[in-house]
């Protein structure tokens, strides 16, 4: 496969760019090599600058779930353009936004914009402290909530640790207030609970997208949302990623679980930079220009995102294609296991809607220190041999895959004759 320009811009983005990459996982660290440069996408497919054209099951990390550039968003975009980029100021598509996502989740009466998951996280968790007049917060081994400095945590290795700054440049002051638990394991969660009678939130992705896709237990979620009302803790439900994945609306729902406040962005943007926090009403008016607690963002509602929201969410509830969806996942289920099986690979699969990925192993993965005993050198393999048969796919082990509408018949025998191959590259044979 010819990258001859992708390494010519990676060059050249080492001059001025850090690591030619901005935001770490694109360098293809994990995977070893460098990373691939993109030129344009459409439907299914994504093409590099070399002409080279994968099936895409990065899809941008999540939001491109009606495939890149559907018709019916790219429209709506160009309408929005027209009329101005940016304004500072309130726009009827705020409204309209808001409206379709307080409808889809039970419980949320009010939700406010922002430009990333990391604001909505960091804002979430400002609103619950200021709710409830505590500090600690309490998050999981292996849940990604951005990059901000109190979730930015490693977990020793026992169930209820210390928290360590998990990068350089974070105080340890900073990360103080946050305890470390273990997905899937209440009673982790429990021994913090029984030390400290300070702690204001609870966060979990209720189902995880940055350890690799993996789910709760029935007893665990519900436990953790019984534990978290006698104790009077909100319960925080990063739904970034899961958000409209899954079903029209969150995870919460298909889990049997209601958060107190929800954060969600990705596919709420249809492919723009939009993250969103809601909850009731009693909660968000703690929110100013209501209540206290302040948080703002000039480019927050900005009018061409709030367009290809709008388009995107319709789209996905008039089409309502999330059963075809679960389907499409269990083909791809099955064309990893009967392959893996087929070439002697150790393997085991998750996943959850539109979410998806293996485990290069034979233990069942269930939380963090479970994915990563994986072995990531054989997914570097397996990587560049998809890439090597037209698939792209997220860099790493622990990234899960994500799944279009725009996956028809033809893109899974693709998908099917390409992991049979790389398959049989992993294994030597």
């Amino acid at each position: 496969m010819n990258t001859k320009n992708s390494e010519k811009l990676y060059k050249r983005g080492c001059e001025n760019l850090v690591g030619a990459v901005n935001s770490p996982v694109r360098a293809f660290a994990s995977v070893g090599g460098n990373p691939l440069f993109i030129d344009k996408a459409k439907g299914a497919y994504i093409k590099d600058v070399d002409g080279n054209k994968f099936i895409d099951l990065v899809l941008s990390y999540g939001p491109m779930i009606l495939g890149h550039r559907d018709k019916k968003v790219e429209k709506a975009v160009s309408k929005a353009l027209k009329k101005g980029y940016s304004f500072g100021a309130s726009t009827n598509a705020e409204i309209k936004l808001a409206k379709i996502v307080c409808d889809a989740f039970p419980g949320m009466d009010k939700v406010r914009f922002v430009n990333s998951g990391t604001e909505a996280v960091l804002s979430a968790i400002r609103l619950a402290r200021a709710h409830t007049g505590k500090d600690k917060i309490v998050k999981f081994s292996g849940c990604y909530h951005g990059h901000m400095d109190a979730m930015l945590v490693a977990a020793g290795s026992g169930l209820a640790t210390l928290s360590l700054p998990g990068s350089k440049g974070v105080p340890s002051q900073a990360v103080e207030n946050t305890l470390i638990a273990e997905y899937n394991n209440l009673e982790s969660v429990k021994t913090h609970f029984d030390k400290h009678d300070d702690i204001a939130a609870v966060i979990l992705e209720p189902v995880t997208g940055n350890m690799g896709v993996v789910q709760p237990s029935d007893e665990f979620i519900k436990g953790l949302r019984k534990i978290t009302e006698q104790r009077g803790v909100l319960l925080i439900c990063d739904e970034v990623m899961t958000g409209f994945r899954s079903k029209f609306g969150g995870a919460q729902e298909i889990i049997g679980v209601q958060a107190d406040i929800t954060c969600l962005g990705k596919v709420i943007g249809g492919g723009f930079p939009v993250g969103a926090y809601g909850a009731s009403d009693k909660i968000m008016h703690n929110v100013a220009p209501l209540g206290g607690m302040y948080q703002a963002g000039t480019l927050s509602g900005n009018p061409i995102a709030m367009a290809a929201g709008i388009a995107t969410l319709t789209a996905l509830k008039n089409k309502n294609p999330y059963q075809k969806l679960n389907t499409v996942a269990a083909k791809i289920e099955s064309f990893l296991l009967t392959s893996a099986k087929k070439y002697g690979v150790d393997i085991t699969v998750n996943r959850f809607g539109s979410m998806i990925n293996p485990f290069f192993g034979k233990k069942e993965v269930t939380n963090f220190s479970e994915a990563q005993s994986s072995d990531t050198e054989i997914f570097a393999k397996f990587f560049w041999a998809m890439i090597e048969n037209g698939v792209f796919l997220p860099p790493s082990q622990f990234e899960a895959w994500f799944l279009s509408t725009e996956l028809k018949d033809r893109e899974l025998e693709k998908l099917e004759l390409a992991i049979d191959a790389s398959m049989k590259i992993v294994s030597g044979s």
